[in-house]
């Protein structure tokens, strides 16, 4: 008697927090029509919950029947809001700390399988070769059914450094699965690198955007000005994306004064428009931007502005397309929701949602062909990534200065190579039909 006591009481709170929520709707928001009755809903939702309960071949836990109604509700909105239960909230707060480990991957959703956005490099994913469009199916015994919730999977994957874990992967062009066993590390994230190409040519590659990313930006390329770099190759390949202020500080390094970068659209259709305030001062160097599938989010918006304004060439394959921001909203109970509140639009108004950025110039690579210039800076989660913090007195220091590739190092990466290309024939047509300089007149 006191279990079916306990049972009531939490359904009489749960509703009447749902009820509450309805009130505030309907005051706050736009009233339901008749066709689209919320309490009409909510008589059938607790109907079913009595009905699980009284005849169901096994007792029933309230809280997970709550908990897979609402993980069920928020599954039909899109493939990157879902419902965090305290444990999940708890732990995605947790790795933060670097308490908890990952196996070095960046996932997406994609038509409700869990997708590889992008592995990174030196990680367990990366070693065991891993690749950008990867689906994951299965996360040790347990199957990643389709339409399964992303944080879900995220949380199946992470755990505590040293401790193992085995995917099933399926991969375009193999017929069969393909087991992966890894070993779960933390995961550590340098943000940016930079090469010099060809004697002449400036390389960078942007990871991941972190907060000091725009200032170790800034530092790099005026590293490279102190080689006399002619042109810049930004490369942006299997990058997640990051902090949306972030990719705003990095696009103005290289664009106008005051011209906008990216709007924020909303629900309510107030968009808030980000502007490169301050200009770079690299807005006029010949620029190639290098993308592909595993270039997402703050990455996508980059390449946008870049590619709106006429800045830069961009290069690659088409972008991932996740042109959507999400919000973390806790709840009363210790949970949380991650919510998808508004998109992505670049300065053309183009949304970037569900479609990514066509590169001016597509250049093919084959997947299983591992380029030298794309190194994986990523994280294994789908929201805007956080950085591990570094351990103290174990930071491994990378040498920053720049570091000269001759002419034929990087040939394997065909896509780097036909960015290097194209900027050496446009210095070539540059100074074609210039007036050849002048001999003194004989005296």
């Amino acid at each position: 008697m006191k279990s079916k006591t306990r049972i009531g009481l939490i359904l009489f709170v749960f509703l009447a927090g749902f009820l509450a929520s309805l009130l505030l709707m309907r005051v706050w928001g736009s009233p339901a029509s008749a066709d689209d009755d919320p309490y009409e809903g909510l008589k059938t939702f607790t109907e079913v919950m009595s009905v699980i309960q009284r005849s169901y071949v096994e007792p029933v836990k309230t809280k997970d029947l709550v908990n897979g109604a609402i993980n069920g509700m928020v599954s039909t909105l899109d493939p990157h809001s879902s419902f965090m239960t305290p444990d999940i909230y708890q732990e995605s707060q947790i790795d933060t700390k670097g308490e908890f480990g990952g196996l070095g991957l960046q996932v997406g959703a994609k038509e409700g399988r869990v997708v590889v956005i992008a592995p990174i490099e030196g990680t367990p994913a990366d070693r065991a070769g891993i690749l950008a469009g990867d689906i994951i199916t299965k996360v040790d015994d347990k199957v990643l059914l389709k339409d399964v919730g992303l944080m879900d999977a995220v949380h199946q994957m992470r755990g505590p450094k040293g401790t193992k874990v085995v995917l099933t992967i399926e991969r375009d062009r193999e017929e069969n699965p393909i087991i992966f066993q890894l070993v779960r590390e933390i995961i550590f994230v340098q943000s940016v690198k930079l090469k010099v190409l060809d004697r002449e040519i400036g390389y960078v590659r942007v990871a991941q955007f972190q907060e000091q990313t725009a200032r170790d930006l800034v530092n790099a390329l005026e590293k490279l000005k102190e080689s006399n770099v002619h042109s810049l190759i930004l490369d942006l390949r299997n990058n997640p994306g990051g902090l949306l202020t972030s990719s705003v500080d990095v696009s103005k390094l290289f664009l106008k004064e005051g011209v906008l970068i990216v709007s924020v659209k909303p629900r309510d259709g107030k968009k808030d428009e980000y502007l490169g305030h301050g200009g770079g001062g690299w807005k006029d160097i010949p620029m190639v931007v290098l993308v592909n599938k595993g270039s997402a989010s703050a990455s996508e918006i980059v390449a946008g502005s870049l590619q709106d304004w006429g800045r830069a060439v961009i290069l690659g394959t088409q972008t991932f397309g996740k042109g959507s921001v999400q919000t973390i909203l806790p709840l009363s109970d210790g949970s949380a929701l991650r919510l998808t509140t508004a998109k992505y639009y670049t300065p053309k108004d183009r949304s970037i949602h569900g479609q990514g950025i066509t590169p001016d110039i597509v250049v093919a690579i084959d997947p299983l062909v591992k380029s030298v210039g794309t190194e994986d800076q990523t994280k294994i989660n789908d929201k805007e990534p956080v950085v591990q913090p570094k351990t103290e007195g174990k930071e491994k220091k990378e040498d920053v200065s720049p570091k000269t590739l001759v002419e034929g190092q990087e040939v394997n990466d065909i896509q780097l190579q036909k960015a290097i290309d194209l900027l050496k024939g446009y210095r070539i047509f540059k100074g074609v039909g210039a007036p050849l300089p002048q001999t003194a007149e004989k005296q």
